[in-house]
């Protein structure tokens, strides 16, 4: 079961970043701003990103087995739009755009689903393991280019919408929800304001907003930062951003199997100190060999590994009957968090012709979740662990 649910949210993340790899193909043939190209491949990650608390209630209501083969096969439309009609001008694409943001709902569906299969001990790492399934940003990265120039602008498209329906079927014949899982009661509307008033939805939205979101962020505005700030060709960018998230990929189980050892709080302060020290290095744009690479390598590490560690806290303290509901909050948060990024690394660009001050304001973002990791979390952590305690 986790491997089916991986390899949905691997194939729904490839559909979902489609766009990014194209960007600035797309600046160049439509003659669009450095704004007009973040917009572009920010618009997926918002509606991807506010999907998921609707669709994460549905799983708490519905299972993964209902959720994963609908919002697969929802994604096939807009893909097959932008392929082979959407593309002509700012307009068609960016309400295509808008559709495609269903493939990122697919992380609210299979949290919840991976962690009812696994006992609280083992949660972090599994869902860790899940959360490699964000390497299909990297399938297309990889991809997208390279079919586009040796087949044209549909090619990609079609063979993406053709995985999304090959995995809608196999779910709909194999996945199962674990046993014992049971359906909430109450509506939705009233789920979703008990999950609003829980710690854990606001704590772990303030560090996914952080940790994914500035994964997200790096995805799909790198290979435009490498473009316009080292002279890198589009491909070569591309190749480089897909580095950049394969390491992420690796290391968020090893921040969800770390949690589970030493803690969320400890994992999650490595992770951040790394990410300031990385902005920072990065914001003065140093030369890529080797300071600039080791830089944003090493951003790619922390991110990943911040990203498991937040799940790991959320399995740690989230009620079970409510896991799906704060995902789908928390998921909101961290793709939200890497939709302003890609704006306001656009708009500075275009204004003072470097990236260095929106990189500089990532690391006082990445300081501040690093104080609040040190304290709130900390304390909730505490929290829970004297409330486990038996008593006497």
């Amino acid at each position: 079961m986790l491997a089916l649910a991986t390899t949905g949210f691997a194939v729904n993340f490839w559909a979902w970043a489609l766009l990014s790899p194209l960007g600035p193909r797309f600046k160049d043939s439509l003659g669009l701003t450095s704004f007009q190209q973040s917009l572009l491949v920010a618009v997926p990650v918002v509606v991807g990103s506010l999907g998921r608390i609707p669709v994460g209630a549905l799983t708490d209501r519905f299972g993964g087995r209902v959720m994963f083969p609908i919002v697969s096969a929802a994604t096939i439309v807009p893909v097959l739009y932008l392929g082979l009609a959407g593309h002509p001008s700012l307009g068609a694409l960016l309400a295509g755009g808008f559709f495609l943001g269903v493939g990122g709902t697919a992380f609210a569906v299979g949290v919840p689903f991976v962690g009812a299969w696994f006992p609280p001990e083992r949660r972090g790492l599994a869902i860790g393991v899940f959360g490699m399934g964000m390497g299909g940003t990297a399938v297309s990265a990889l991809s997208t280019v390279r079919l586009v120039d040796a087949h044209g602008m549909a090619n990609p498209f079609l063979l993406t919408a053709g995985a999304l329906a090959l995995y809608a079927v196999t779910a709909v014949v194999f996945l199962r929800d674990a046993p014992g899982r049971t359906a909430p009661s109450e509506p939705p509307a009233r789920r979703l304001v008990a999950t609003l008033r829980l710690g854990i939805t606001w704590q772990a939205s303030a560090l996914h907003a952080v940790a994914f979101g500035g994964y997200v962020a790096f995805s799909v505005h790198l290979p435009t930062c490498l473009k316009t700030g080292y002279g890198l060709t589009q491909a070569d960018a591309a190749n480089r951003m897909a580095g950049f998230v394969l390491l992420a990929v690796a290391m968020r189980p090893l921040g969800g199997w770390l949690s589970d050892r030493v803690g969320p709080v400890r994992v999650l302060a490595w992770a951040l100190t790394v990410v300031v020290a990385g902005a920072l290095v990065q914001s003065f744009t140093p030369s890529l060999a080797p300071l600039g690479t080791l830089a944003c390598l090493a951003m790619a590490a922390a991110l990943g590994a911040g990203s498991g560690a937040t799940f790991a806290f959320v399995a740690l303290l989230a009620p079970p009957d409510k896991t799906g509901a704060v995902t789908g909050v928390v998921g909101a948060a961290g793709g939200l968090g890497g939709f302003v990024p890609p704006l306001v690394m656009g708009s500075l660009y275009g204004a003072h012709g470097s990236y260095g001050l929106g990189l500089m304001l990532l690391a006082a973002v990445a300081a501040g979740a690093l104080v609040f990791t040190g304290t709130g979390i900390r304390g909730a952590v505490a929290h829970r662990a004297v409330a486990a305690r038996p008593s006497h």
